[in-house]
Parts: C-alpha cells; sequence; structure tokens
C-alpha cells in the first residue's frame, strides 16, 4: 500500500496541471462550436420564422393553396419538406403524406443538432473535472507539507488556493456549454414545430384538393 500511495502522489503532482489543460481544450472546443450553431441555427430559425409568419396568415385568411408559394423557398427546411410534399402528393396522392414528412424531419434533426451532445457531455462533467483537479492539487499540497514540515500553514494555503483554481475552471467551462446548450435545444425545438405546422397544412391542402 505505501509504494501504491507513492505512485498516487507522484501523479497528483503531474495530473492537477493535466486537468487545467483539459479544461483549456474543452473550452476552446466549446467557445467554437457555440460560435458554430450561433449562425447556422439563427439562419435557420430565423428562416423558420419567416415561414411560421406566412402560415399564420394563411390560417388567418383561410387559404391552404400558399403552401405552393412556401414550397417554392426551397432555401428553407420547411420550404424544402413543402417541396417534397407536393412531389409526393403529386406522383402518389396523400398515402405516405407524413411518413415522407417524418422522414425528413429524421433526416434534418441531427443536422440542427450537431455539436450539442458535445456540449451537454461537457457542462455535465466538466466541473466533475475541474474537482479532480482539485483533490489532486490539495493532495500535492499536503504531501509537500509533510515532506518538509517546516514550510508550515503558508505552503499548504498556497498549494490548495492553486488547487482550487481547477474547481473555478471547470464551472467557466461547464456554465456556458449549460446556458448554451439549453439555448440552442430550444432553437431546434421551434425549427421543428415548424416543420410539424408546415405539415399540417400539406395535410388541409390535400384534403381540400382531395387527393
Amino acid at each position: 500500500m505505501p509504494v501504491l500511495s507513492e505512485k498516487i502522489f507522484a501523479i497528483a503532482h503531474l495530473a492537477d496541471q493535466v486537468v487545467l489543460w483539459i479544461l483549456v481544450v474543452l473550452s476552446i472546443l466549446s467557445i467554437g462550436m457555440i460560435f458554430e450553431r450561433f449562425f447556422a441555427l439563427r439562419k435557420v430559425s430565423n428562416q423558420s420564422g419567416q415561414i411560421r409568419a406566412r402560415i399564420r396568415m394563411a390560417l388567418q385568411s383561410n387559404s391552404v393553396d400558399d403552401i405552393e408559394g412556401i414550397a417554392k423557398d426551397v432555401d428553407s427546411l420547411e420550404g424544402r419538406a413543402a417541396s417534397y410534399a407536393l412531389r409526393h402528393m403529386k406522383d402518389s396522392g396523400s398515402k405516405g403524406l407524413e411518413e415522407v414528412f417524418n422522414t425528413f424531419s429524421l433526416t434534418e434533426k441531427p443536422d440542427l443538432e450537431r455539436f450539442l451532445g458535445f456540449l451537454a457531455t461537457v457542462g455535465s462533467n466538466a466541473p466533475y473535472i475541474g474537482l479532480l483537479g482539485t483533490v489532486l492539487g490539495i493532495m500535492k499540497a499536503f504531501n509537500d507539507l509533510a515532506q518538509a514540515p517546516e514550510a508550515g500553514q503558508q505552503t499548504v494555503m498556497a498549494g490548495i488556493s492553486l488547487a482550487l483554481v481547477a474547481t473555478a475552471a471547470g464551472l467557466f467551462v461547464a456554465i456556458p456549454a449549460v446556458i448554451f446548450y439549453n439555448y440552442f435545444s430550444k432553437k431546434v425545438r421551434a425549427i421543428m414545430q415548424g416543420l410539424e405546422s408546415v405539415k399540417e397544412l400539406c395535410l388541409a391542402y390535400a384534403k381540400k384538393k382531395g387527393v
């Protein structure tokens, strides 16, 4: 056991700094993914908002034929979904129309949720990584005191204060990751609801045309 303890303390002398570097790398990766998702989802969300406004106007005017105009907007997710639906109705009628929309949604959703899994993982685990660094740093501080008792309380307090940096770093990495994960998840849900609205409008259009 003493040999094992010595090995653990030897690891602690290096691992606390390794933990900090891991957190720095995770922070850089998280920031890059946050910026990528922010601009990507903002574009899709703005387009989706415009389509929802058109759907709202179509409902107010009781004009489901507006789905034909939405289908021409192939730059938006809803527009592409509507164009696939109209093409399907032209070739096969309304049979299988819901399945076409569901398949489209399942195909597009992973692209919308890109990097969200990583942000969720970082947000939930970065504090524990920081806590590990703090524990290792405290172990190192007390071991240094044991090796040099004359150093006294000042050495221990300095070591502990440095060790707590890892916990702060873990929280610094985790908090933005959690905030933006929730923000992006809300954006994705709104976009998927927009697709659902287009689906319902297409079904109403199919019933009106009797296809």
